[in-house]
């Protein structure tokens, strides 16, 4: 179970993320979807299901955004009405900041009620009004710590710059929060110099070490490409020229992401510290769903050959 899992500080968890179908998608078409979804996921062996919150970040930046943002279904609506079949724990991204105290509750309650997971992210833009604080969510979920995991974002782009993301992380550990999602990795440097320093802080105020996901993606065209910088993603320009001059773009990006996947395997194996991978799977193109559901596979038996991740022999329940 991934509650176990995340509790017992175990290696080798594997998660899926995807967005939900934009909100202007008709019932049918949602449901056809859906449908997709889960026959695409069924055969996986995955621990867990991210359901992401599609935000617009315009404001986060001047730069034009290379695809126009286009408003989603509420992501717990999504997971609770339409993929009930996929029987893994849902995982569910929220702005804390964009509701009330009330509101995030009854929200919380309900995701309890279902077995899901709650991971609070912040607002889209710096100067958003905020309803509600990241450590007065984190105190409205404190309520069902002792049966569920709250998990946080940890974006090692910011602290390149600020130096600073191994305090934010142990900040919220205080907070109960037990395992962080990684933005994209593609600057494998910039990751492990998070894991770096937040073990070199660990191990100076002996705090126990959070799990640590890293979250991987396929890059399928050049457009994808500048979307990933758009959203803050660093890829080294070494990288950006390998990808833009291969025959194929997106095996090219299949083969580099297996590379991370193995170099930050082997680098938090030697440390002891507790790490899995998410795969991201929010482009439409076929060919690089099909892409996701191949990485996901190709992990899984990387990590069940290190010894790492036991296969889940039934499928994995709530």
């Amino acid at each position: 179970m991934f509650l176990n899992k995340i509790q017992s500080g175990e290696s080798g968890i594997l998660i899926y993320g995807i967005t939900p179908p934009k909100s202007e998608t008709s019932i049918e078409r949602v449901t056809e979807i859906a449908e997709r979804t889960i026959a695409r996921l069924i055969p996986l062996d995955i621990d867990a299901l991210i359901v992401y919150d599609v935000q617009d970040e315009a404001a986060r930046t001047s730069e034009e955004r290379p695809f126009p943002f286009l408003k989603a279904l509420d992501p717990f609506e999504f997971a609770s009405q339409y993929l009930q079949d996929l029987k893994v724990p849902k995982i569910i991204y929220r702005p804390a900041g964009k509701f009330s105290k009330d509101e995030l509750s009854d929200w919380l309650d309900h995701l309890h009620q279902l077995n899901f997971y709650p991971v609070f992210v912040g607002v889209p833009a710096p100067d958003f009004p905020v309803k509600t604080s990241l450590p007065e969510a984190y105190r409205l979920w404190s309520k069902h710590k002792d049966t569920s995991a709250i998990g946080a974002v940890t974006i090692p782009e910011r602290h390149a710059v600020l130096k600073d993301e191994d305090k934010r992380i142990l900040d919220k550990v205080a907070c109960g929060v037990s395992y962080f999602i990684s933005q994209c990795v593609f600057n494998i440097a910039y990751a492990k110099q998070v894991i770096e320093d937040l073990s070199n802080t660990c191990n100076k105020e002996n705090a126990p070490f959070p799990t640590i996901i890293f979250t991987l993606t396929a890059c399928g065209s050049a457009k994808t490409l500048t979307f990933m910088e758009w959203l803050g993603i660093h890829i080294p320009e070494d990288m950006k020229e390998e990808l833009r001059n291969a025959e194929n773009m997106l095996e090219k990006s299949v083969n580099i992401c297996m590379d991370i996947a193995t170099h930050l395997t082997a680098f938090c194996s030697e440390r002891g510290i507790p790490f899995g991978f998410n795969i991201e799977s929010v482009a439409i193109r076929k060919d690089e769903i099909e892409a996701s559901v191949n990485m996901v596979n190709q992990i899984g038996a990387m990590l069940v050959e290190k010894g790492i991740r036991k296969l889940n022999s039934v499928s994995v329940g709530q």
